[in-house]
C-alpha cells in the first residue's frame, strides 16, 4: 500500500518513540475523531485522517512496528491495505459514536481491488540470535534454500523463444463446467481443467532450466535487520523473499523471520528480564555477604542480606534487556541457592553441633 505521507509515524500521532500501546491508541482515537471526514469538512481533513490511520495501523502492531523502527517506511512499503488494517477492530475503538469509523470507512478509503496474477505464498523461518544482539540491535545473516522464478523463462515454464499456448479444452480459464441433471434437479459443478490442470495454458517445449516448472531452487543469503529489544518469537518481515507466484508475472510472497534467543549459560530470558541462580554457603546465607554476579555490561556486586532463605530473589533494576519500542530496560533477578555440604570435617562438625545446642536452648 503506498504511504499517504513520508512523515514519521510517531510524529503523525504526536507520541514519543517509546510510547506504549495504550498511549498510541489514545492518540489515534483523539486525532481520528478530530479529522474524521464525517465531522471535519475542512480542506485536507480526509488526507490527514488517512495519514493518522496508516500511522496507527503500523504502530499498533508489534511486528509492523519492529519493521518500521528498523527500516523506516521501507520496512512497511510492501503491505497491502488488508495487511495493514485487517487486524484493527474499529468498532471496539470507536463503538457507540453514531457515525462511520469502522469497516465502511476502511473500504471507502483504503481497500483496493487487486489486479494481475496471484501473489506467491508467504514463508516463515526461525533465526537464533545471541542476547547481545537483543541489546545492540544490528544485522544478522542467514542462508536458506528458496525457490525463485526461473530466470531463463521468467516463470512461464516454456523454453526461451517459445510461449505456452492457450488450452483449447477450457479456452484459457483453467476450469471446466460440468452440468448434470437428476430428475428435476440440475447440478452445476466447476472443476480444474483435466488437460492443463487448472493453468489455462499448455507447454509444448519445457524450459531447459526449470523443466517447465517456472521455478528453480537457489541458496539465498539474506541480511536481516534486528531492532533493539526484539521480543522472543517476534516475526520480522522481509518483503518479496517468500515463494514465487504460481503464475508468470505475479509477485513473490514475503518471508517472515521469527526471532529466537540463543540459550545463554549466564542468564535465562523472560521478556525483557534476565534470571540467574547464585549459590551461597550456609554461613553466608545466615550472616550475609556480598557476591559478584555477571551482567550484560560486565559484572556487579550484590549484597546478600543476613538470613536469606533458599529461593530468595534479589533484584538488580535496569540490568536486564532493553524493552522493545522504548528506552527502558528490564531487570536482572538473582535467585539464591543455599549450598548444604554433604561432607564436613571434624572441626566443622563440632561447630555445627555447638550451634545446634545453642539454638536448642533458645538461641536466635
Amino acid at each position: 500500500m503506498p504511504a499517504t505521507t513520508q512523515r514519521d509515524y510517531y510524529e503523525v500521532l504526536g507520541v514519543p518513540r517509546q510510547a506504549d500501546q495504550k498511549a498510541i491508541k489514545e492518540a489515534f482515537r483523539k486525532l481520528a475523531l478530530q479529522y474524521h471526514p464525517d465531522r471535519n469538512k475542512e480542506p485536507g481533513a480526509e488526507e490527514r485522517f488517512k495519514e493518522i490511520a496508516e500511522a496507527y495501523a503500523v504502530l499498533s502492531d508489534p511486528r509492523k512496528r519492529a519493521e518500521y523502527d528498523a527500516r523506516g517506511h521501507e520496512g512497511v512499503a510492501g503491505f497491502s491495505a488488508d495487511d495493514l488494517f485487517g487486524g484493527i477492530d474499529f468498532e471496539e475503538i470507536f463503538g457507540g459514536l453514531g457515525f462511520d469509523l469502522g469497516g465502511g470507512l476502511f473500504d471507502r478509503f483504503f481497500r483496493r481491488r487487486r489486479h494481475g496474477p496471484a501473489r506467491g505464498a508467504d514463508q516463515e523461518v526461525e533465526l537464533e540470535i545471541p542476547l547481545e544482539r537483543v541489546v545492540t540491535g544490528g544485522e544478522e545473516t542467514l542462508r536458506l534454500p528458496r525457490e525463485i522464478q526461473c530466470p531463463a523463462c521468467h516463470g512461464s515454464g516454456a523454453e526461451p523463444g517459445t510461449s505456452p499456448r492457450v488450452c483449447k479444452t477450457c479456452n484459457g480459464t483453467g476450469q471446466r463446467a460440468v452440468h448434470t441433471r437428476d430428475g428435476g434437479v440440475s447440478f452445476h459443478q466447476i472443476t480444474p481443467c483435466p488437460d492443463c490442470h487448472g493453468q489455462g495454458t499448455l507447454i509444448d517445449k519445457p524450459c531447459h532450466e526449470c523443466g517447465g516448472l517456472g521455478r528453480v531452487a537457489r541458496i539465498e543469503t539474506l541480511t536481516v535487520k534486528i531492532p533493539v529489544g526484539v521480543e522472543e518469537g517476534m516475526a520480522l518481515r522481509v518483503a518479496g523473499h517468500g515463494s514465487p507466484s504460481p503464475l508468470p508475472g505475479g509477485s513473490p510472497g514475503d518471508l517472515y523471520v521469527a526471532i529466537r534467543t540463543r540459550p545463554d549459560e549466564r542468564f535465562a530470558r523472560r521478556g525483557a528480564d534476565l534470571w540467574r541462580t547464585e549459590t551461597v554457603e550456609v554461613a553466608d546465607a545466615v550472616l550475609g555477604t556480598t557476591i559478584e554476579v555477571p551482567t550484560l555490561a560486565g559484572s556487579a556486586k550484590v549484597k546478600v542480606p543476613a538470613g536469606s532463605q533458599p529461593g530468595e530473589i534479589l533484584r538488580l533494576r535496569g540490568k536486564g534487556l532493553p524493552q522493545f519500542g522504548g528506552g527502558q530496560h528490564g531487570d536482572l533477578y538473582v535467585s539464591i541457592h543455599v549450598h548444604v555440604p554433604e561432607r564436613i570435617g571434624a572441626e566443622e562438625r563440632r561447630l555445627y553441633e555447638r550451634l545446634r545446642a545453642l539454638r536448642g536452648r533458645g538461641g536466635s
